[in-house]
């Protein structure tokens, strides 16, 4: 349980390296209250009522973007939502004569995701009001992911603690590996790694409790959970795999290499799936797969993440 004096009023977040495992337990604590606010008939609470949020996204978006929309409008905050491709942006505004007109305007976060590695930390340097919050960076942090992603986890396990969790595919490339894997190294989950070799950060299997693994069929050995990555076409050099069909024969997830893990396995991914390639349809769509309550638990944990980093307490 996460301590009475741990508050994240007027915290940034950047990525989850920032995060105690106090405040990591405080997020998923709260989260489960806003999961029951989702299934209520009126799903509307005065939580961030006079509060204002804008999402500025560099990157196109689905689950994330609208999921955080739909957080801010459930805790009763007024939400704005400015893309690159309809903004001034397309005219060449900077990224910080933007963040200076939206401090202007008087937000009181952002929500951002960018193309550039550290463009979040970056706008925490220009506005000086409003909280800062990741949606994803460049293949750096994608905060929100991981948080949703223990979540999940613990509704589902019961523990965090000494699970053993596989991260399979592109993990270089991957914001969400990142994430995931300085939350759940903190919060005391084993994590395996695999996937092509030049998809691998090598220096990661130096760390404690961070395994690397050249074999797919090693890593989710009796495992607890198995979080499958999207390959990232639109980030890939050329020769980092051979073929599509080449890497899913290799890598990719389906029912006979399920069989390895553990009987009650549970498969997350961050979405928007590429079936056939690291995962099978059989496997996305069976009685093992998360993949559609990590849609719900994202907006609860959003939920939590807002409430938390504007007001500091819980919505009622």
């Amino acid at each position: 349980m996460a301590k009475n004096n741990v508050s994240l009023r007027g915290k940034h977040v950047l990525g989850l390296e920032d995060f105690s495992r106090d405040e990591i337990e405080l997020v998923l604590e709260t989260a489960k209250e806003m999961k029951s606010i989702i299934h209520r008939d009126i799903k509307k609470v005065p939580a961030l009522r006079g509060k204002s949020i804008v999402t500025l996204f560099y990157e196109p978006s689905t689950r994330t973007r609208s999921s955080f929309e739909t957080a801010g409008k459930y805790l009763g905050a007024d939400v704005v939502n400015i893309t690159a491709g309809t903004s001034s942006i397309v005219k060449g505004e900077s990224l910080r004569d933007t963040l200076l007109t939206v401090e202007a305007m008087g937000f009181d976060a952002i929500v951002m995701r960018h193309k550039q590695e550290g463009a979040a930390e970056y706008a925490t340097k220009v506005v000086t009001h409003p909280v800062i919050v990741n949606a994803g960076d460049g293949a750096h942090a994608h905060p929100s992911q991981g948080l949703l992603n223990l979540f999940t986890l613990l509704q589902h396990k019961g523990k965090l603690e000494g699970l053993k969790v596989a991260i399979l595919g592109d993990i270089l490339h991957s914001r969400v590996a990142r994430s995931d894997i300085w939350g759940m190294r903190r919060m005391g989950i084993e994590v395996h790694l695999a996937g092509p070799g030049t998809m691998l950060p090598r220096f990661l299997s130096e760390e404690p409790g961070i395994f690397v693994h050249e074999r797919v069929e090693d890593a989710i050995k009796d495992a607890d959970a198995i979080n499958v990555l999207r390959i990232q076409l639109e980030r890939q050099k050329a020769g980092l795999f051979p073929s599509k069909r080449e890497y899913a024969r290799l890598y990719g997830i389906n029912n006979a290499r399920l069989a390895l893990a553990k009987k009650d396995v549970l498969i997350l991914h961050p979405g928007p799936m590429n079936k056939g390639l690291e995962i099978s349809p059989e496997v996305a769509y069976g009685d093992h797969s998360a993949i559609q309550e990590q849609v719900q638990n994202g907006v609860a944990v959003r939920m939590a993440l807002l409430t938390l980093v504007l007001m500091g307490g819980k919505a009622q």
